[in-house]
Order: structure tokens, then C-alpha cells, then sequence
């Protein structure tokens, strides 16, 4: 540690200031946290005990601030949404929460009192590893626009140890390995050691003699509250995030056999508690994996739902009527996606056999409460737990979904005669199968839910019109469009400053940042050359950033003056980055056939992909070997290395997106048509200038529709020709291109190296087959892929046109706010109002 650092410490005096916002004042209190909130020695202050210190200095705003709100919700006891997701990704929060909190300049100037810049004590700060991709990025930036919208509204998760893994780039391709965000500990949360609630596994129901039920035996853990104070955007209003820990006490330690040597078994219980939150998304191929895999989703729903119906029964006596059919009118819970589906048969339980209701006042308070977010049209997502595995870790929950979809059927033939033919693709339970009967959960939620929602106008058609065509015949009026959004705090303001500054001194103003329509007013300076100037100046600054970043991370050096070409989102083969590589492979075997003058007239080019490959997804984690090996001869090819890069970027996630998003110039999104139910990270790149290539898919639609179908490179196939053009493949009918095979055939000689990439490629070839027949529609789109590319080269060289088109996405981006998003939410299906702290 520079031991100027150390004297600069000891000079500033410490002063407890929680509210301090004076660049002074705050240095005191940094400095008081570091002496008396220590977690180091005590000469020590390089940069990570900086940031702790600052860190704890700013939570002391944060809690102010969670503390009056949380007081001004109890006082005026508003309808209240409590969101469960299995997934936050969150990110770093100094530089968001200094920035929501108006007090980023003092803060940077205090911190200089010790020899740091704040940028460098950011840098510090670890991800939260509670998330992986669009789902749980979205429920962040959820989290953020119900704060800076005053909206009463919780987030429920899970606090993760490990989180889902962090990513290594081997010889050998991806490693995983756990994260290690809470090996120190994280200077945000806030654990409630005063908000426990018991939950339940196994175990079996016993009826009672007034015939009600009860869940008895089994084992009992407990569910520890840590909160994560989510400061709203220039308001008074701070939010929380709830994570849930999962604890055994000391009356399950068995003392008696740790005595007698028998170390594990006097520890089981806390070995099973610590297993529940280490890991987001366990393996599940095995039977223990399944099992653990539905406890976390029943562990976030049981204590979620406890802490709910605690704080409802703290005013129910101040209420009027304090009757339970007023909570629909105090509380809406929102299920994102199916993992948190158990919410529904746990809140019956919770009404019947804890709260002594009947099975009808208990379904009406259920169904008035819970609503259902789709975030997938893919078979694998929509999850499907065995009766067997249900029956036994939750064997009263069992009885009760029977019991719904008992009347579920019934309802149907008395009301709905006509449907009586589609019930079996509509029940609950499917047994089908003798062998492995299951529970269909996005079934349990839609029957479940008085509203279930699409992420995308494209998204929601297809479930109106495909996936719960059915129920739409039974519920025309149940089914909603939320078209996704990103929160421009975070996505333009703090991580592009140098375009922010720009766009606030062009609009003049930066309310922008809270109504994003506003960028709209950029159109008209669209042909500015002074504005274009300025304009380029900002990407390019940001190329510059992102240049350093990768040769920090990956050790290759890109040229700031080529096209940055960005794809980055969790590996999978629907999201196409196998496309991707294969027109990367094409271009390079093409520029090895152009002589030095031909070479001459191309568009220079940096390909960038990053995203990770779940741990048992093979295909996924050999697509991920295949961008390596390409980056690895192309970019150590003399005769082509100024012409074309290709990158794999490591361990992505928020932190990497926010160096990645603004220094790209072309965004890659092309998935195959209708299998994206909205895609958040096209909307970043968007906002921040970025021209996309894509499909029709998702967000994409809406998308080129505001930012204009001239500033997209817009090819292949519609989503109502997909199934057709699957069908064509089956009957023999699908002729590839030749630039197709070329591509394929250089990977098969092994220009990239000895991998056997056959399994692969294979996935590619024949007709028909599991594994094979190219599904994904790879080959059918190759060409107009090709052709689109070629397109963004010839655009590229019109550095006008170019960046006017830049211009024109961030001028378009104004829909996909979150802001606006959850606006729609809080009016068309929560039913909340703003309640600003005074």
C-alpha cells in the first residue's frame, strides 16, 4: 500500500456523517467507517479498504432513505408489489447509487482527500452474483424504475454464495468456477436477524378431527431476510431487495454425535441449508439436482410469501373491515417466469391450514393476487416438475394443485363445452406418460393468475395465438402485452458519459434520464455536422475504453478505428452465435483469397462475442471453443489480422456490458424468428448509438419500427414461416448455399485446429433427428445474413450516413425505458399508485 494513501487516511478526521453531503463531511465519514466499522487492519487503506469504507459511507444515505420509506409505507399502508424472481443481476452499486442519489460529484471529490479516484474505487467492487442473463437484468432494472417511480414494491430472491459460475477461457474452452462475490462480504446488505420464517421440506399431511389438513415432520430450516436498499432516481423513495439465506439452528447441531466422531452427521441439516443458496440453477440431471432445484424455488416462494402476509396481518387490525379478502387490495404479487409458480398452492396452504380459511375465499384471495410473467415459448423452459419429486418434498402442495386442477376441468366442461377436446393440453397435471407424470407449471400459473403477460407485442401474439391459444378462449380478456425495457440510469447516463453529456447539452436538459421520450428531440439534429462531430468524438472515446478493457482481459490488441462488432448474451443455440462465427469463418477464408489491392477497399472489423454456456450444455460450450480457436489463428494471421479480429470476451456480465454496450458500433441480434420473447440487451446497445443486425424477433420488431427500418439491417426468416420452412427441411427440400458449405468445410479441415467439431456441425446437416436438421434455421439464414453484412460494410465507409443512422437509434430508444414499462404494470395489471416520501 503507498503509504501517501495511508497518510492522507490518518489527516482526514472521522466524523460520523450519515448524511453528509458535503465533499468534506463525507470524507469524514469515510473515514469513521474505516476506523469504526472496521473490517481490516487498521493501517491498512489501499483501494479495496477504500472501497469498502465509501462503500458503508453511502449505505447511510441508502438506509435514511430505506428507513423513511419503509415508515411511510407503514403509515399509509398502500397497495404493495412484491416481485419474486429467481434471478437479479444487479451489477456494481457505488456508481449507480452515488449517481441516483444526485451526490456523484461530492463523492468523487471526497474520496480524492485519500489519493483515489471514484472510478478506480468502482472498479473495486465485485458483481453481485445473483443473476445470469435477461431475466434476472430485467428484474434489476425493474427494481430501479419502481423506485425512481415512488412505486410501493419489493424484489424476493435468493442469496447465492456461489452464484451461477465465473467464467475461465482454458486451451480447453470454458471453465466454470464458483464466484467469489461474498468471500469478504458485501458492504450493501442489511441482514434482518429479526425477520425469520420457518420453512418446511418432506415430511407428510395429517387430517385433522374438524377434517382440515395439516403438514407436519420433515425437515424446518430458516429463512433469513438480508436487504438491499434500491435507491430511486432523484426521489426520496428507496426500495428493497429481499434475499432469502437459508439457515439451520443450533438446536439442529447434534452435539452428541460430533462427540462420537460422527462429524457429518451431526451437521446435516446445516450441510442441506448451505446447499440451497450456494448455487443459481444447480445441475438437474440428476435426482438430488431436481430435488434442490425445487426446494430454492419453494424456499423463495414460502418465506416471501410469510413476510407478506406478516407485514398485511401487522395492520389488518387497523383496517376497517381487517377481513382477509381486502389482501388482493393490498398486495399483488408477481411471479417472473415459472420458477416462483409454487407462490400459488404455498398461499392457499398458508390460507387454509395456517389462517384457517375455506377453499373458496382462499382461491378467490389467490387468484386476485398472483399474476404470471412468460419470459419463453421454448419446451425446455416451460418448466415441468415430476408428481413423484412434487409429492415428496411437498406432499400438501400436491394435494392442492390435484385440487385445482380438478376444478380447473370441471370448470371447463359445466362452462366451456366447446374446449372439453383441449383439456387434456390444458390441465395441470399430465399423465400421460405412466411413467413420469408431471406438473405443467406455466399451465398452474396461467390457470392460476387473474393476469398473464408477454415481454413483447411479437411475444404475446404468439402466446395469444399459439402456446395459450386455449385458455384465451376461456379468459379472452386475462392475457396482457409489457413490452420489456432498460433503465437509462444505469445503461446510458452513468455507464456512457461522454454520450450523456452530449445528449443533455444537445436536448438541453437531462430530464431525459426520467423521460426517455425526450430523446426523440435528437431527430431534428440528425444532419448536424457539428453534432456528428461531437458524436463520434464520444463512441470513439468509448472504442478506446473497450480496446483497453480487451487487451486487459483477453491480452489481443483491436484497433479503436475498425468496426466493433458485438454479440454478447447467454450462449445458446437459438440466439445464434454459431451464425455468427460461421460468417466470421466465411469473411476470413474470403480475405485469404483477396489479393492486397482487394484487401485494400474492405471495412476493417472487430468481431466481439462473449456470454456464457450453461456447465452441461455441450453444444453451447463448443460453440464457445469454436470463437476461441477461430480468434486464435485470425487474429495471428499477418495477412489478415488489420482486416478482421475475432474475440471472445470472458466472464461476461454487468460490469463487462457497461464497458462493451457503449463502445459497440454494430449489435448482433439474430435469433431465429419467434423463439426471442423480447431480448433487453438490443434496447442497451440501441440506446447507446449502437446500429443493430437482426431478425424479426422479439423487441427487434419494435425496435426497428422507432429507430426506422433504414438505421437496421434487417434479414431472415418471419416467425409464421418458421414451421414451414422446418417442415421443407424434413421433406428433403432445403438446398444450402455454397457460401455455407465453404464455411463449414474450412472448420473441417482443420484450419482452426484438431477439436473434433463434427457433433457441432453435425447439428447442422440432415433433415431430420434429435440433434440434427439444423432447427435453429442456421443454414436457411446464412446468405441473408451474408448479405446483411455486406450492407453494413458499404454503410460503414459513409462515415456520415453512418453515424447518423448512430444518431437515430439513440433518438428512437425512447420507448424501451423501464420507467415506462413498469408504469404499465403498476396501472393495467398491480393496481398500485405512486407514494412518494415528502
Amino acid at each position: 500500500m503507498p503509504e501517501s494513501k495511508c497518510g492522507a487516511a490518518e489527516k482526514v478526521k472521522p466524523a460520523a456523517s450519515p448524511a453528509a453531503e458535503k465533499p468534506a463531511d463525507i470524507a469524514g465519514n469515510i473515514s469513521y467507517h474505516a476506523q469504526y466499522s472496521p473490517h481490516f487492519s487498521p493501517l491498512a487503506f489501499g483501494p479495496e479498504e477504500a472501497f469498502y469504507a465509501t462503500a458503508e459511507s453511502v449505505r447511510d444515505h441508502l438506509i435514511e432513505r430505506w428507513n423513511d420509506t419503509y415508515l411511510h409505507f407503514h403509515k399509509t399502508d398502500p397497495k404493495q408489489t412484491y416481485y419474486l424472481s429467481m434471478e437479479y443481476l444487479q451489477g456494481r452499486a457505488l456508481t449507480n447509487a452515488v449517481g441516483n442519489l444526485g451526490i456523484t460529484g461530492a463523492y468523487a471529490e471526497a474520496v480524492k482527500k485519500f489519493g483515489y479516484e471514484l472510478e478506480a474505487l468502482a472498479g473495486q467492487e465485485k458483481d453481485a452474483a445473483l443473476g445470469n442473463g435477461g431475466l434476472g437484468r430485467l428484474a434489476s432494472c425493474f427494481l430501479d424504475s419502481m423506485a425512481t417511480l415512488n412505486l410501493p414494491a419489493w424484489g424476493y430472491g435468493l442469496r447465492y454464495r456461489y452464484g451461477l459460475f465465473k467464467q475461465h477461457i482454458a486451451k480447453e474452452g470454458q471453465e466454470e468456477f464458483a464466484e467469489d462475490w461474498l468471500d469478504k462480504f458485501s458492504p450493501w446488505e442489511i441482514p434482518r436477524h429479526d425477520v425469520v420464517f420457518p420453512v418446511r421440506f418432506f415430511g407428510h399431511v395429517e387430517i385433522l378431527p374438524d377434517g382440515s389438513r395439516k403438514w407436519v415432520g420433515g425437515e424446518v430450516l430458516k429463512a433469513l431476510a438480508y436487504d438491499v436498499p434500491i435507491p430511486g432516481y432523484k426521489t426520496k423513495n428507496a426500495i428493497s431487495l429481499r434475499l432469502w439465506e437459508a439457515k439451520a439452528t443450533a438446536e439442529d447441531f447434534n452435539l452428541f454425535q460430533f462427540n462420537d466422531g460422527q462429524y457429518e452427521s451431526a451437521a446435516q441439516l446445516h450441510a442441506r441449508a448451505q446447499q440451497i443458496c450456494a448455487v443459481l440453477y444447480p445441475g438437474d440431471a440428476t435426482e438430488e439436482g431436481k430435488l434442490l432445484r425445487l426446494k430454492q424455488q419453494f424456499f423463495l416462494c414460502s418465506a416471501s410469501l410469510q413476510d407478506m402476509i406478516a407485514r398485511f396481518k401487522e395492520r389488518k387490525a387497523d383496517r376497517v373491515s381487517g377481513k382477509w379478502s381486502e389482501f388482493p387490495t393490498k398486495v399483488a404479487v408477481q411471479m417472473n417466469d415459472t420458477h416462483p409458480t409454487l407462490a400459488i398452492p404455498e398461499l392457499m396452504r398458508l390460507l387454509m391450514d395456517e389462517e384457517g380459511l375455506g377453499w373458496d375465499e382462499a382461491w378467490d384471495i389467490t387468484y386476485r393476487t398472483v399474476s404470471y410473467t412468460n419470459h419463453t415459448v421454448l419446451p425446455e423452459a416451460l418448466e415441468k416438475w415430476s408428481q413423484i419429486v412434487m409429492r415428496k418434498l411437498l406432499p400438501r402442495h400436491m394435494e392442492i394443485i390435484e385440487e385445482i386442477d380438478k376444478r380447473f376441468r370441471e370448470m371447463v366442461i359445466s362452462k366451456h363445452k366447446e374446449m372439453e377436446g383441449k383439456i387434456d393440453s390444458m390441465k395441470v397435471l399430465d399423465s400421460s406418460n405412466p411413467q413420469k407424470p408431471v406438473v405443467r407449471m406455466a399451465n398452474l400459473c396461467v390457470v392460476s393468475s387473474h393476469t398473464v403477460n408477454g415481454v413483447a407485442e411479437l411475444h404475446s401474439n404468439i402466446l395469444k395465438q399459439e402456446l395459450f391459444a386455449d385458455y384465451v378462449s376461456v379468459w379472452p380478456n386475462k392475457f396482457q402485452n409489457k413490452t420489456n425495457g432498460i433503465t437509462p440510469r444505469r445503461w446510458l447516463k452513468f455507464c456512457n458519459p461522454e454520450l450523456s453529456e452530449l445528449v443533455t447539452k444537445w436536448l438541453k436538459t437531462d430530464q431525459w434520464t426520467s423521460n426517455l421520450d425526450l430523446l426523440t428531440g435528437l431527430r431534428k439534429f440528425a444532419d448536424d455536422e457539428k453534432l456528428h462531430a461531437e458524436w463520434a468524438a464520444a463512441k470513439l472515446a468509448c472504442k478506446k475504453r473497450l480496446a483497453k478493457h480487451v487487451l486487459d482481459v483477453t491480452g489481443v490488441t483491436i484497433d479503436p478505428t475498425s468496426l466493433f462488432d458485438i454479440q454478447i448474451k447467454r450462449i445458446h443455440e437459438y440466439k445464434r452465435q454459431l451464425l455468427n462465427i460461421l460468417g466470421a469463418v466465411y469473411r476470413y477464408k474470403k480475405l485469404k483469397e483477396m489479393s492486397a489491392e482487394e484487401k485494400q477497399k474492405v471495412t476493417p472489423r472487430t468481431v466481439m462475442l462473449g456470454g456464457k454456456a450453461f456447465a452441461t450444455y455441450t453444444n453451447a460450450k463448443r460453440i464457445v471453443k469454436l470463437v476461441n480457436d477461430v480468434g486464435a489463428v485470425v487474429n495471428n494471421d499477418p495477412e489478415v489480422n488489420k482486416y478482421l479480429k475475432v474475440v471472445f470476451i470472458p466472464n461476461y456480465n454487468v460490469s463487462v456490458a457497461e464497458v462493451l454496450i457503449p463502445g459497440s458500433e454494430l449489435s448482433q441480434h439474430i435469433s431465429t424468428a419467434g423463439m426471442e420473447a423480447s431480448g433487453t440487451s438490443n434496447m442497451k446497445f440501441s440506446l447507446n448509438g449502437c446500429v443493430i443486425i437482426g431478425t424479426l424477433d422479439g423487441a427487434n420488431v419494435e425496435i426497428r419500427e422507432e429507430v426506422g427500418e433504414d438505421n437496421f439491417f434487417l434479414f431472415g426468416a418471419k416467425a409464421d414461416q418458421v414451421a414451414g420452412l422446418r417442415k421443407d427441411r424434413e421433406n428433403g427440400l432445403f438446398k444450402p448455399d455454397p457460401r455455407f458449405e465453404e464455411a463449414k468445410q474450412l472448420i473441417r479441415s482443420g484450419a482452426f485446429g484438431s477439436y473434433n467439431y463434427e457433433p457441432l456441425l453435425d447439428s447442422l446437416e440432415g433433415n431430420s433427428g434429435f440433434g440434427r436438421g439444423d432447427y435453429f434455421l442456421v443454414g436457411y439464414d446464412f446468405p441473408g445474413y451474408i448479405d446483411a453484412q455486406d450492407r453494413v460494410d458499404a454503410a460503414y465507409k459513409d462515415k456520415k450516413k453512418w453515424i447518423k443512422m448512430s444518431i437515430l437509434n439513440t433518438a428512437g430508444s425512447g420507448k424501451f425505458s423501464s420507467d415506462r414499462t413498469i408504469d404499465q404494470y403498476a396501472k393495467e395489471i398491480w393496481d398500485i399508485k405512486p407514494s412518494p416520501v415528502a
